[in-house]
């Protein structure tokens, strides 16, 4: 949201809010500057004054629901918290649907906001196609070829369940691969009651921006089938380069001047990678929302890095939730894989990635994770665990061929995965790959495209009511 914000600034908006949660604000507060400003409403969830815990789900989509909503409506419709002048346009994340109605309340133009891959937003936004051809029940639970609902040990067993038929067969996208298919029965039901919510909602939306790139949803799919334009979507991304003017070639750092990470990073380990070898490293990072994987599959991981005899490097945040499973004195001075590896709670991923020493990334393929992969050349090593994940994952290993999938945390194949993937022909054809892509997505021709939807948005908004995003 804040390179959003950036990138309308960079095209003459004036003056832009970006409204966040305290316990968000908390962490990145001082993330704004150059004609954005950065405020926070209460959200009534309990914080550890910026530490590492986060909180789950449900407390996230009560506070929306219940507590946020009027202190929004009290921002938009005091003139004196956006310095004397009426906001002209709301853009929410459409995550954050809650807002939708509240705009509406104040009598302001809303917008959304795809922080991730357009093609998961167009299986959200199919969720009644998915209904109505029996994919899955009203509940969102994946249904068998014979009528009966699969429970969650057969969903987890059945990895050839029925194909979503809005991608091509070469995909292989199953309905396991649905994104609110995270955790027990009960979750899962709540998680899709929150995208019906959602989506209901987004259509009253004027348009929605997205932070990807042009026929990214597109590739690989038949004219038959082409993303849902309803409401209109208009690619704006990746937006980390359409916030700057200088050639794709030189951004090798984050164009923010300030940090807007949540988390601090450990810049100690920007010296280990100066010790290393060209291409050598593996970097490993599961993100810092989630505990990602079990223990076991820690255990797995962690023996499989050292099994490999490279240099590694792998964010692993320091809390008994996310360590437990590394083998003891793992995470000691020198102990990881014989001094091989080093482990931190959290790097500065860009720099990381821009770094000559990093070879591949092995990642959980988040959508941000892609997108920074992608600008710095990084062939990805797939391991996706929930939400859109698989979705992104897919499209890396089938359509782009930046990665392969690493299908196990087994020690063995993480060992023969990260080897493929740094040397030999398949190496080699994944860099050629990567390399292309970074190319077509950074290149001056996309981002001219991302550059024309972001003013035609601003055009449509000025043009309607003068005033301020």
């Amino acid at each position: 949201m804040l390179h959003l914000a950036r990138a309308l600034a960079a095209r003459g908006v004036a003056a832009i809010t970006v409204v966040v949660p305290d316990f968000i604000h908390r962490r990145v507060g001082r993330a704004g500057g150059d004609g954005v400003a950065l405020a926070s409403i209460p959200s009534g969830i309990a914080d550890d004054d910026g530490g590492d815990t986060t909180p789950g789900f449900a407390s996230i989509v009560h506070a929306m629901e219940h507590r946020m909503p009027a202190h929004l409506d009290h921002v938009l419709m005091r003139d004196d918290d956006l310095e004397g002048r009426r906001a002209a346009c709301l853009i929410v994340d459409v995550l954050a649907s809650w807002a939708v109605p509240v705009a509406a309340r104040c009598g302001v133009t809303a917008v959304g906001f795809w922080p991730a891959m357009l093609a998961s937003y167009c299986v959200v936004a199919a969720i009644p196609e998915l209904i109505d051809k029996g994919f899955v029940s009203e509940y969102g639970i994946p249904i068998l070829a014979n009528g009966f609902n699969k429970d969650q040990s057969q969903v987890n067993a059945n990895s050839r369940a029925e194909i979503i038929s809005l991608f091509p067969a070469e995909l292989e996208l199953s309905t396991t691969d649905l994104p609110w298919l995270v955790g027990d029965a009960a979750t899962q039901k709540s998680r899709f009651d929150f995208w019906l919510r959602t989506m209901e909602r987004a259509k009253t939306l004027r348009c929605i921006l997205v932070n990807s790139f042009p026929g990214e949803a597109t590739a690989g799919v038949p004219d038959q089938q082409q993303p849902l334009q309803d409401p209109q979507v208009l690619p704006v991304g990746p937006l980390l380069a359409t916030v700057t003017d200088r050639p794709y070639w030189r951004l090798h750092v984050s164009p923010l001047k300030k940090n807007t990470s949540m988390w601090q990073a450990d810049r100690a380990c920007m010296d280990w990678l100066d010790q290393q070898r060209p291409g050598s490293v593996t970097y490993v990072s599961f993100g810092t929302w989630v505990a990602p994987i079990a223990p076991a599959e820690i255990t797995e991981l962690a023996l499989g890095l050292e099994a490999t005899g490279r240099p590694f490097l792998w964010v692993l945040k320091d809390d008994p939730s996310w360590r437990a499973g590394l083998p003891s004195g793992y995470t000691e001075s020198g102990a990881a894989a014989a001094g091989r590896g080093k482990i931190v709670a959290w790097a500065p991923q860009e720099d990381v990635l821009a770094h000559d020493a990093v070879g591949c990334y092995l990642t959980h393929c988040g959508w941000n994770s892609t997108l920074e992969a992608i600008r710095h050349g990084v062939r990805l090593l797939c391991y996706p665990v929930s939400g859109d994940q698989f979705i992104n994952c897919a499209y890396i290993v089938k359509v782009w061929e930046i990665g392969i999938r690493l299908r196990s945390s087994n020690r063995g194949e993480v060992e023969d995965c990260v080897g493929r993937i740094m040397e030999g022909g398949d190496g080699r054809r994944l860099q050629e790959k990567v390399n292309e892509l970074r190319e077509r997505v950074m290149a001056d021709e996309a981002r001219c495209i991302a550059k024309r939807n972001i003013e035609a948005f601003i055009d449509g908004i000025m043009g309607q009511r003068s005033g301020k995003l």
